[in-house]
């Protein structure tokens, strides 16, 4: 590092050591994903290890469809009470919503790969200390959503899998002479009866594995839009540190107020290329499917949450809801911050027609940015709003008929 003369920051070369700071940024991430087999592999992985995610891959497809193909049995086979049967199809669609963005997840490796290839060369090549600072700031914001997030879901996942079920006395089948822990998601007898011990014990253990892995696949999902939505907002919050010294420049910038405009207006440009990918990639499918992404928008955004949160009063599936919502308003108002701080800074003392760069920063940080369920429904506070007063108004009329 080289220390400069005044109050100014010092100026670094590109930075050897980025990894360090890349991890900074991905690593809760890369431990949950890749402990699914979710993490895309480099380019330069071995074989063996191919092998090996695709053997967590086939694992975790058996644990989510051992708790949803009984459990639907069950359903629709073994129950006769209409309140029983729209009180499970809360855990039934929370299984469907799980499996649906883990094969999504899957399949969009390679754009996860892009995203996290975007976020090394920001780290790589930072050359002012500032503006590194501020990248850590984010990062580390970033790393506090996951911790919340997962923090949330298995508080949910420790009461309603384990606390629940463990909690209440055995129950009792008087016609089988024997006692039970009751399942969390019940089983067909059609296809076992899981009454007896030790097969009650052996797949009530099973299904708490099952459990932590689909409430992992949702934190997954919600943490990677978080990590990468707070990063967009760390290159953006860059950006208009770059713009308070457009008129004066700085020692790392160039000499030339045609150079800073030009490097300003390409860094603008890479972010707001990078944010449909960036920010809500994991959240929504491409315009082309537009089957899948009906699908997607309204069971995995909507119901799993919507359901869940009624059905089993489930008040921390809320919070890890209301997160899709806060990145989505997080994303949106620091475009707009990109304009405000365009029309604040002294503009007027930049010569001759240089000054229209900022009436062309400003109209691109104004425009509507939207992220969208399944380009169905926006994702926004009113929304928000709009779904709780819907879930209330559901549950009212549930207590009313039950």
């Amino acid at each position: 590092m080289q220390k400069l003369r005044g109050n100014d920051k010092k100026l670094l070369t590109v930075d050897s050591s980025y990894e360090k700071h890349v991890n900074l940024s991905i690593q809760w991430n890369r431990l949950l994903l890749k402990s699914m087999g979710l993490w895309p592999n480099s380019s330069n992985v071995s074989f063996i290890e191919k092998y090996f995610t695709r053997l967590i891959n086939a694992v975790c497809y058996g644990l989510i469809c051992y708790l949803l193909i009984p459990c639907s049995l069950y359903v629709f086979l073994d129950v006769k009470n209409i309140f029983k049967e729209i009180k499970l199809f809360g855990p039934l669609i929370f299984c469907v919503a799980a499996l649906l963005k883990y094969h999504w997840l899957i399949l969009h490796g390679d754009d996860i790969r892009m995203c996290v290839d975007h976020i090394k060369w920001d780290w790589k090549n930072i050359t002012y200390e500032e503006d590194r600072e501020i990248m850590e700031i984010n990062a580390n914001f970033g790393n506090r959503i996951v911790t919340v997030c997962a923090f949330f879901m298995y508080t949910g996942f420790t009461f309603y899998f384990l606390v629940v079920p463990l909690g209440l006395e055995k129950m009792v089948a008087e016609d089988l002479n024997v006692t039970f822990i009751p399942m969390v998601f019940p089983f067909s007898r059609f296809i076992i009866d899981v009454r007896y011990s030790p097969i009650n014990e052996i797949f009530f253990s099973i299904q708490i594995i099952a459990g932590v892995l689909i409430h992992a696949i949702t934190v997954g999902a919600c943490s990677l839009a978080a990590m990468f939505a707070v990063h967009a907002c760390g290159q953006m919050d860059v950006l208009m540190s770059w713009l308070v010294h457009l008129t004066d420049g700085r020692s790392d910038m160039s000499k030339t107020v045609d150079g800073r405009i030009a490097s300003i207006v390409n860094q603008h440009v890479r972010i707001l290329k990078q944010l449909p990918i960036i920010v809500f990639q994991i959240l929504r499918d491409r315009r082309e499917n537009t089957s899948a992404s009906i699908v997607r928008g309204i069971i995995s955004v909507y119901l799993e949450s919507l359901f869940r949160w009624i059905l089993h009063n489930n008040g921390m599936e809320f919070e890890q809801f209301n997160d899709y919502y806060n990145i989505r308003e997080l994303v949106v108002e620091q475009c707009k911050k990109v304009g405000e701080v365009s029309y604040m800074i002294e503009w007027y003392r930049l010569p001759g027609n240089k000054k229209l760069c900022c009436v062309l920063i400003m109209a691109m940080s104004n425009s509507s940015i939207k992220f969208t369920a399944g380009n169905i429904v926006e994702l926004s506070i009113d929304t928000f709003s709009s779904v709780i007063r819907t879930s209330v108004a559901f549950l009212n009329a549930l207590r009313t008929l039950s």
